[in-house]
C-alpha cells in the first residue's frame, strides 16, 4: 500500500520538559526583541532625542508602507476569492476523469471564468502524463471534526455543511473526534449525531480520545492525532489506498463552502508533488458576526482580512485552523503534534522538516467560515477573546523549534539560504505583532516627555508629525471598512439598520483593540516563553450560539 510506510521521526516535535541552553536562547529571543524595541525608544530618548525621533519615524514609516500593502492585497485577495467561489469546482473535478477528451472539448475556448486557462492546461498535462496520478473517481475525503463540550446547536450546522458540499457524500468518511474529559454530554451528542447522519456519508465514525495519556498536553493536537491513528486503521481495513484519502481537520464551529472538498480534490490530483502539500482554505470568522459585540467583531474581521491577504502572499502561507493533507503524508509523520497548543501552525514546520524543505501550503480560495468569540456575558466574552489570542500568539514557540535546527547542520535538513528567510519572517511577525501597536500609538510622546525642555523642533513636534502620518494611514482603514462591509453575510431580520451603522462605527475601537488584544496577548505568550512557564493546556474557546 503506497504511502503506508512509516518511520517514527521524533526530531520533528517540540521537546517536553527541560530544554537545553540553545533552545532556551531561541525561546527567549522573540520576547527579548519585542521588549527591546519598546525599551530602545526610551534609551534613545535619554541619550539623544534626535536619534529617538529618527528611530520612531523609521518604525512608523515601515508600518505605513505595510498598511498600504495590506489595503491593496485585501482588495486583490477578496476579488480573487469571489471569482473562485463562482467556479463550479465539482464540474472541474469531474472533467479530470477523462482529461484528454475534455481537453479536446475545451481547448481554444475563451471563458472569463477564474483560472479557466490554467484548468485547460491541467487537462492537457494529465492527458499526456503517465498514469501516475490518483484516479479522480477513487478519491475519498476524511473529515475529522474535533469536539470538547460543544452543544448540538454548534455541532449540527458543521456536519450539515459537510453534507451539503458538492462532493459525493458516499465518498466522505466523517470522523467525530471527541474528548473523554468533555464528559457525558459530549458523548451523548456524538451518539445523536451518528444517529442523525450515520447513513449520510460513506461512514460516520466516533472516536473518543482518552484523557491523561502519556507524553501529551491537554490540547487539540492529541485529539486529532488519536483520531488520525484510528482513521488509518479504518482505511486499512476498508482496503483504501492511503494516497487516495485526503484528510481535513475541522473545529466544531467550522462551516465549509459547498465547493471546498471538490476544489481540494481537484488541486490534489493536478499537482505532481501532492504528498508534500497541504491545502489551506481561507478562514473567515463570519458565522455569527452580527451577534458578536463590537470589539470581537473588529478582531474577527481583522483576522479574516489577514487570511484574505495571504491569498496574495503564497510564500507566507502556513497551516492554520482547518486544513487538508493526504493521509499518506499524515500517517508517515505521525499526524499532528501532541506537545503544543498551536498544532495547526506547528504542523507547517513539522512537515517542512520532515520533507526536508520540499513542502508547500497551497491556498484553496474558497472559504471555511468560523465563529467570532461569544460567551454568555460581555465580560466573559472579553476574557475568552484574550485567551484565544494568547493561544494563537503562542505560535512564537515555533521560533525555538526552527532556530535550533537552523544552527545545526545535521538537523536543518535543507539549505540555510532556504530556511533563513522563513525563520526571519516567523520571528519578525511575532515581534511586530507585540511591539508595533504601542510604539505607533504612544511613541511620539516619549522623546518629548523625557526631554521636556528641549528646543529641538523635530522632538517637540514629533507627536504632531506622528499624528499626521497616522491620519494618512487611515486611508487604509477606510478601505478596510469598505471591504468589511462587502464581506459581511446578510443582516439577520432581528437587527435593524442601526446595526449596520454599528458595523462602521466599531472601527473607532481598532487602536484600543490592537493594543489590548493583539499586543498584550502577544507579550503574554512571549513572556511565558521567556520565563519557561510553558502554555501546555489548550483553553477551549466556548461556542455560545446567541438565540
Amino acid at each position: 500500500m503506497e504511502g503506508a510506510a512509516r518511520t517514527h521521526d521524533d526530531d520533528i516535535d517540540i521537546p517536553l520538559g527541560k530544554r537545553d541552553k540553545i533552545y532556551r536562547f531561541f525561546e527567549i529571543l522573540p520576547g527579548a526583541l519585542s521588549y527591546s524595541m519598546i525599551g530602545a525608544l526610551f534609551v534613545f530618548s535619554l541619550i539623544s532625542p534626535m536619534v529617538a525621533a529618527v528611530y520612531l519615524l523609521i518604525i512608523i514609516t515601515i508600518t505605513l508602507v505595510k498598511a498600504v500593502g495590506v489595503a491593496v492585497r485585501t482588495v486583490q485577495g477578496y476579488n480573487e476569492i469571489q471569482a473562485a467561489m463562482k467556479v463550479d469546482w465539482h464540474q472541474r473535478f469531474l472533467e479530470l476523469y477523462n482529461p484528454h477528451e475534455n481537453f479536446e472539448k475545451l481547448h481554444g475556448k475563451e471563458k472569463k471564468e477564474y483560472d479557466f486557462d490554467l484548468h485547460v492546461e491541467n487537462l492537457r498535462a494529465l492527458s499526456v502524463a503517465p498514469k501516475d496520478y490518483p484516479d479522480p473517481d477513487k478519491i475519498y475525503h476524511a473529515v475529522i471534526m474535533v469536539a470538547y463540550n460543544e452543544g448540538m446547536e454548534t455541532l449540527i450546522p458543521t456536519v450539515e455543511a459537510v453534507r451539503d458540499t458538492t462532493f459525493p457524500n458516499e465518498k466522505i468518511i466523517f470522523v467525530m473526534a471527541y474528548e473523554e474529559r468533555g464528559g457525558e454530554e459530549i458523548e451523548n451528542n456524538a451518539k445523536k449525531l451518528k444517529e442523525m447522519f450515520g447513513e449520510t456519508f460513506y461512514d460516520f465514525v466516533l472516536v473518543k480520545h482518552p484523557k491523561d495519556l502519556p507524553n501529551e498536553i491537554k490540547g487539540k493536537g492529541p485529539n486529532l492525532t488519536y483520531a488520525g491513528e484510528h482513521l488509518a486503521e479504518y482505511v486499512k481495513k476498508k482496503k483504501l489506498p492511503f494516497e487516495n484519502v485526503i484528510v481535513t481537520s475541522l473545529d466544531s464551529d467550522n462551516r465549509m463552502s459547498k465547493g471546498y472538498l471538490d476544489c481540494v480534490a481537484y488541486e490534489y490530483v493536478v499537482h505532481e508533488d501532492r504528498k508534500r502539500m497541504a491545502f489551506q482554505p481561507v478562514s473567515l470568522f463570519m458565522n455569527n458576526i452580527w451577534d458578536a459585540s463590537a470589539p470581537m467583531r473588529v478582531i474577527a474581521v481583522s483576522n479574516s482580512f489577514f487570511n484574505v491577504i495571504n491569498v496574495k502572499r503564497p510564500h507566507l502561507l502556513r497551516n492554520f485552523a482547518s486544513h487538508s493533507q493526504p493521509l499518506s503524508a499524515l500517517y508517515e509523520m505521525d499526524f499532528w503534534s501532541k506537545r503544543t497548543i498551536v498544532e495547526d501552525g506547528h504542523q507547517y514546520w513539522r512537515s517542512l522538516f520532515h520533507f526536508r524543505g520540499k513542502y508547500e501550503v497551497l491556498s484553496i480560495k474558497v472559504p471555511i467560515y468560523q465563529d467570532a468569540v461569544i460567551e454568555e456575558t460581555f465580560f466573559k466574552t472579553v476574557k475568552a477573546q484574550f485567551v484565544q489570542l494568547r493561544r494563537w500568539d503562542y505560535g512564537a514557540s515555533d521560533v525555538a523549534f526552527v532556530g535550533v535546527r537552523m544552527v545545526d547542520r545535521k538537523r536543518r535538513r535543507m539549505p540555510l539560504w532556504y530556511l533563513w528567510p522563513k525563520f526571519w519572517r516567523l520571528l519578525d511577525g511575532h515581534v511586530t505583532l507585540a511591539a508595533m501597536s504601542p510604539i505607533v500609538a504612544f511613541g511620539g510622546w516619549v522623546p518629548r516627555l523625557l526631554n521636556f525642555q528641549t528646543r529641538d523642533l523635530l522632538t517637540y513636534n514629533l507627536p504632531n508629525t506622528v499624528s499626521w502620518i497616522q491620519l494618512f494611514a487611515s486611508i487604509g482603514l477606510m478601505i478596510t471598512i469598505f471591504m468589511s462591509l462587502r464581506m459581511l453575510p446578510p443582516r439577520p431580520r432581528k437587527y435593524n439598520k442601526m446595526k449596520s451603522a454599528a458595523m462602521v462605527l466599531q472601527w473607532i475601537l481598532s487602536p484600543l483593540v490592537a493594543i489590548i488584544y493583539q499586543s498584550f496577548a502577544a507579550f503574554y505568550a512571549q513572556t511565558r516563553l521567556m520565563t519557561g512557564h510553558y502554555m501546555e493546556n489548550f483553553d477551549v474557546t466556548k461556542k455560545v450560539v446567541k438565540k
